[in-house]
């Protein structure tokens, strides 16, 4: 009892308490049913046309236990994914579903697949078209009949409701795709890019990918030993085929007025202004408040082709201006289409001036809302950012290059999953019986194990907190760095022992702090071994390098000063 109060009144102690709880607080382990949570949605499919609101992809930061969990559909609960997709593939079109998650109830229905036939019979067909007349300035409709081929509809099936789902996980832990399965692609630009361009390529990746509705994607630049710079794109779930297929697009990008495009992102787009003189928070609009809070307008300029410009005189030019009410800016009657890939992003008004006018130089706006003055000047902020990226996605900087594509499928994850838990589980045992047998002393053994394990919680709870994904090489500077810090506690209990010889006239806390010595040269020693792992294999050995630091880190600051008080009280209770 004078043990344990002596150690709960130590400062090292206590430290090393919190750190555990608030490890454990950040992994949140649960032991609730086996569950089936929402990875992601397809675009255009029957989840996201659902209603009473379409399903969406979970944010990017959303952690795993947070994630949309399926309890059932049409009161049918599932266990795992194997049971859902199983499910899935028996429905028939036109069936109706309730989906009941824990957040919402949502309906659709299933779509047939169809298979179109075309028949050497043709029919006739009534078809009525606006045509302008410009004697007399209307729109009439005109009516005519036209001869097609005959059809005939097969429904050969059922498409998938659009649903992406994976195992609901016991913790927070994120997995990489080593465990989890995925796709990972490394693309090497043309040539030298600069920093601005390196950010557009970046957020032009992430864009296209987030258009496809595929979430919990990497996307990052990296770079080699000889300072070659690299894009790295890791996405979980998804195969190799559709992954390449998508980032080997060239990007979409077209402005319409009504169904006429006007302007394309690249050759059609001179310029578009990022900088603090031509683009920011429209002075003339400013920030507002309004019901829901405030809303702030942005504007930045933009810099057309002669030839896109003249297209978009000759689109407006037959367009009438229309006044909002209690205003006297008038707008065309047409509003300006952004769209990326087939995807809309964003739809705006079009200044009366511009109608007819082949303008080059013209001004885009748009706003941003939040509960806050501050908030909503970030949101519009934000989404000029978002906007200027489209606007240049369709011309990429350089071109991009795919040189390396790695695929694990979940299957093979899985089997890493265990290899990497068995590994783990035999090299702490492996550890305990060389540690007893060293010392053949519990009061030495007991603490070293509790300060092992201490260090493998702390630095996965820092994993589960900051949202790294641990991989294989990660798993391996857990390894690394729970070694480091067992020989280290071996170095501690030596010095401490040794009181026969030399040390016999040193105090507990001179033999701890001739300890630390040794302890802090190797741990530097081994922080400076782990920096050009950083950068090593176009950042791929990064999370080997990254939990190798954190765990040595941690094991310096954290759990040694907390082991060595540890043995000092036991010592010293045991030799009295």
């Amino acid at each position: 009892m004078t043990k344990l109060k002596e150690l709960l009144s130590s400062t090292r102690v206590i430290v090393l308490l919190v750190f555990l709880l608030l490890s454990l607080v950040a992994i949140n382990p649960q032991l609730g049913p086996d569950q089936v949570s929402i990875r992601s949605v397809i675009k255009d499919s029957a989840a996201a046309q659902a209603t009473p609101i379409p399903f969406t992809n979970p944010d990017a930061g959303t952690r795993l236990l947070k994630r949309e969990v399926i309890e059932s559909i049409n009161n049918r609960p599932f266990s795992n994914i194997d049971e859902y997709y199983s499910y899935i593939d028996s429905l028939e079109p036109n069936k109706t579903l309730i989906i009941k998650t824990d957040q919402q109830t949502y309906r659709l229905v299933t779509v047939p697949i169809i298979n179109t036939t075309v028949l050497d019979e043709q029919v006739s067909q009534e078809v009525t078209t606006e045509v302008f007349d410009n004697q007399t300035n209307t729109t009439v409709n005109v009516t005519e009949n036209i001869y097609v081929n005959k059809t005939v509809d097969d429904v050969i099936g059922t498409q998938d409701i659009g649903l992406v789902v994976f195992n609901r996980p016991s913790n927070n832990i994120q997995k990489g795709l080593d465990l989890e399965g995925g796709t990972r692609v490394l693309l090497a630009p043309e040539e030298q890019v600069s920093q601005e361009d390196m950010d557009t390529i970046l957020e032009n990746i992430r864009q296209r990918l987030n258009v496809y509705g595929v979430s919990d994607i990497v996307v990052r630049s990296v770079k080699d030993f000889t300072g070659e710079t690299y894009v790295l794109v890791e996405i979980a779930g998804v195969s190799q085929e559709e992954i390449v297929d998508l980032l080997s697009r060239q990007g979409k990008f077209e402005a319409k007025v009504g169904d006429e495009t006007v302007f394309r992102g690249g050759n059609d787009i001179i310029y578009v202004c990022r900088t603090a003189t031509c683009s920011g928070i429209d002075p003339q609009y400013g920030c507002q408040k309004s019901a829901e809070g405030y809303t702030c307008g942005f504007r930045f300029s933009i810099t057309l082709s002669q030839e896109a410009a003249q297209r978009q005189a000759d689109v407006t030019k037959n367009l009438d201006v229309e006044y909002l009410p209690g205003s006297t800016q008038g707008y065309l009657s047409e509003n300006l289409t952004l769209i990326l890939d087939d995807e809309i992003v964003n739809e705006l008004r079009i200044g009366s001036s511009l109608k007819g006018n082949a303008v080059t130089d013209i001004s885009i706006s748009g706003s941003g809302s939040g509960p806050t003055e501050q908030a909503a000047a970030q949101a519009a902020l934000d989404d000029m950012k978002s906007l200027q990226t489209v606007l240049i996605t369709g011309s990429l900087p350089v071109k991009l290059n795919i040189i390396q594509t790695d695929t694990i499928s979940p299957v093979l994850g899985e089997e890493f999953v265990k290899n990497a838990l068995l590994v783990g589980l035999f090299s702490l045992l492996a550890v305990v019986v060389v540690v007893v047998a060293r010392y053949r002393k519990p009061i030495i053994a007991v603490p070293i194990i509790i300060t092992m394990l201490s260090e493998v919680v702390i630095l996965l709870g820092f994993a589960a907190l900051i949202g790294w994904k641990l991989d294989l090489a990660a798993i391996a500077g857990i390894i690394i760095a729970v070694g480091t810090g067992v020989d280290d506690q071996i170095v501690i209990v030596d010095e401490t022992l040794d009181r026969k010889k030399r040390s016999e006239q040193l105090s507990w806390q001179d033999k701890i702090k001739k300890a630390f010595f040794i302890i802090m040269t190797a741990y530097f020693t081994t922080v400076v071994a782990m920096l050009p792992l950083w950068f090593s294999g176009a950042g791929l050995l990064k999370g080997f390098a990254l939990t190798t630091v954190v765990g040595v880190s941690i094991g310096v600051l954290i759990t040694r000063p907390a082991f060595a008080k540890i043995l000092e009280v036991f010592l010293e209770h045991d030799a009295e």
